[in-house]
């Protein structure tokens, strides 16, 4: 077997590997008296199936595959032993490949076209600035917060009559004619609900003010609620069922419920926090105080992180071998994408692989490493973020750690809270030697400065 390399420039390569008929044979004969020795043929006692019976209906087959595992080892073998620092994988060249024939060929030539990592220098020192943000919470922040919990555990309540147009109202729905009769073998619903809050037509919704339980209203659905999944879910269907419903409907109203939020008291700091944990409305508000702080933090942490990565970017200028990354994108994606969405997104998939790149090289240069205890603090953090997200405030530390354990075991959650945490070494890397200056902002300027920046 022959390997040999030609460097096309810095960042393509052309590896050819010529295989002979000495490289493959024995292995190729090994497989068939295996296949000799368990054959099931009619006419033959197992184990005694002539070798040229066995040459001819398996003999290509087991060519074949012997050739392509030797080409797999040997390609990877090669990269590592030439130290080779490739992106993607090699594809074949669509220059340099020739066809193959498998029925005359004895000795087989393959030509793959390789993308090579490029080589670049980082160097980051305080000469390097950047900024972070303070953003100190205000009244009306927390105010925003303490509103959220509010409508969060509210609840609706039966009410005597229709008044503020936000109530949901449940009762029975029947087709009609244009003629106001009810419709034969119309759609009769005995039990749904509508939200007056989302209904469209202003007009219709006038008509419901001051109706009370068992009122009957005859109104148009369509107009009232013009899109397919809310009618939809009205009268119990699918989607596609309702798409040319357009009639009228008398609904007679079952029961009235208004929405309520939850009052600030014992019961409501309770079901946030856990029993006890909060005993007074003023501790309630210290506490949703230092909630408001750590999401600001969380804020400036991520606009850090988004101006970091995009100075460092700038300030690291290399190029990729960008047609060979297309061909690699397709190729490895087998077809999913077309070449003008790959085009459409390369620009993202680019800045991406850059970072990684950058990442990478500031990893293996410090030697940043994470230990297990860290994995595991970080798990915890994100899946104590992902119970808040649902309302769950009061997660034990046990539960924690349970979930973030479980998290672990699954490798490709494993994979994602590696590769995110490896980015916080990098950034606080970059955090240490660089000069950060700090600023401090509103909420409100901070959300500014977001949308100036369309983060």
């Amino acid at each position: 077997m022959n390997i040999s390399k030609e460097l096309k420039d810095e960042l393509n390569a052309v590896v050819k590997v010529v295989i002979s008929k000495e490289d493959y044979e024995p292995k190729v004969k090994k497989v068939l008296s295996d296949y000799q020795k368990k054959a099931r043929i009619d006419g033959f006692r197992p184990g005694k199936v002539p070798v040229g019976l066995i040459q001819k209906l398996y003999g290509k087959n087991a060519m074949v595959d012997e050739i392509n595992k030797l080409l797999s080892e040997n390609m990877v073998k090669y990269i590592q032993d030439e130290q080779l620092h490739i992106l993607g994988d090699p594809l074949p060249s669509e220059k340099g490949q020739k066809p193959i024939d498998w029925e005359t060929q004895t000795e087989f030539e393959f030509v793959f076209d390789l993308g090579l990592t490029p080589e670049f220098d980082f160097n980051i020192s305080d000469k390097d600035k950047f900024t972070a943000y303070t953003i100190m919470p205000d009244d009306k922040a927390v105010q925003t917060y303490l509103d959220n919990y509010a409508r969060r555990y509210g609840a609706f309540v039966a009410v005597n009559a229709i008044e503020g147009g936000k109530e949901m109202l449940k009762g029975s729905f029947i087709e009609m004619t244009p003629e106001g009769t009810v419709k034969d073998d119309g759609i009769s619903i005995p039990d749904s609900s509508v939200y007056l809050e989302f209904m469209k037509d202003d007009e219709i919704k006038k008509q419901f003010m001051e109706l009370k339980q068992n009122d009957v209203i005859t109104f148009n659905l369509r107009k009232a609620f013009p899109n397919n999944v809310e009618i939809a879910s009205i009268l119990h269907k699918k989607k596609e069922e309702v798409i040319e419903i357009n009639s009228d409907f008398q609904m007679t109203i079952a029961a009235i419920s208004n929405f309520q939020n939850a009052d600030l008291n014992q019961e409501l700091f309770d079901k946030i926090y856990g029993e006890g944990v909060v005993t007074s409305e003023d501790e309630f508000k210290a506490k949703v105080q230092d909630e408001v702080k750590l999401n600001l933090n969380r804020e400036s942490d991520y606009k850090f992180r988004v101006d970091a990565k995009e100075a460092i970017l700038k300030k690291v200028n290399f190029t990729l071998p960008i047609e060979f990354l297309k061909r690699w994108v397709f190729s490895s994606n087998e077809g999913k994408f077309t070449q003008e969405k790959i085009e459409q997104d390369f620009p993202k998939f680019e800045h991406d692989l850059k970072w990684q790149l950058i990442q990478n090289k500031v990893i293996k240069d410090n030697d940043l490493k994470i230990s297990d205890d860290e994995l595991l603090e970080f798990a915890k953090v994100q899946t104590k973020l992902q119970f808040e997200q649902y309302g769950l405030n009061n997660v034990s530390e046990q539960e924690l750690v349970n979930y973030a354990l479980e998290s672990l075991k699954r490798e490709e959650d494993r994979r994602k809270l590696l590769e995110r945490k490896y980015e916080d070494k990098v950034l606080d890397f970059v955090r240490e030697a660089a000069t950060v200056e700090t600023k401090e902002l509103t909420p409100e300027e901070f959300e500014k400065l977001f949308e100036e920046n369309n983060i």
